[in-house]
C-alpha cells in the first residue's frame, strides 16, 4: 500500500523517493522488500543518485570553462541545485530503514 500524506506514525513506512504534485512525501507499507514498488523505489533512487552524479559532472565542466556564458551556468546551476533533494530523500530513506 502507498500514501501519499504524512502519516502520524512513519517509523514502519519506507519513504519513497518521489512526492506529489504539491511536494508531499509518499511512504509504502509492505511486508517485503521485495514487492514490486520496493523494487520500482529502489530503482528510481539509484537512478537519481546516478543522475546526480552525471549533474555534478556537467556543472564542473561548465564552470571550467571561461567561455561558458550565463545561460549555460544557469542552466548548470539549476540542474546541480536539484539533486541534493534527490540525494537527501534517498539518505533519509536509507537511514530509516537502516534504524528500523
Amino acid at each position: 500500500m502507498s500514501t501519499c500524506e504524512d502519516p502520524t506514525t512513519a517509523g514502519d513506512l519506507r519513504l519513497l523517493p518521489w512526492t506529489t504534485p504539491d511536494g508531499k512525501p509518499c511512504y509504502l507499507s509492505t511486508d517485503s522488500d521485495h514487492s514490486r514498488l520496493s523494487q520500482l523505489a529502489d530503482d528510481l533512487e539509484a537512478a537519481q543518485l546516478d543522475s546526480g552524479e552525471q549533474v555534478l559532472a556537467g556543472a564542473r565542466a561548465v564552470l571550467a570553462d571561461p567561455r561558458a556564458g550565463e545561460r549555460a551556468v544557469r542552466f548548470a546551476l539549476t540542474r546541480a541545485a536539484e539533486c541534493p533533494e534527490d540525494a537527501l530523500r534517498v539518505a533519509a530513506s536509507r537511514g530509516r530503514r537502516i534504524r528500523g
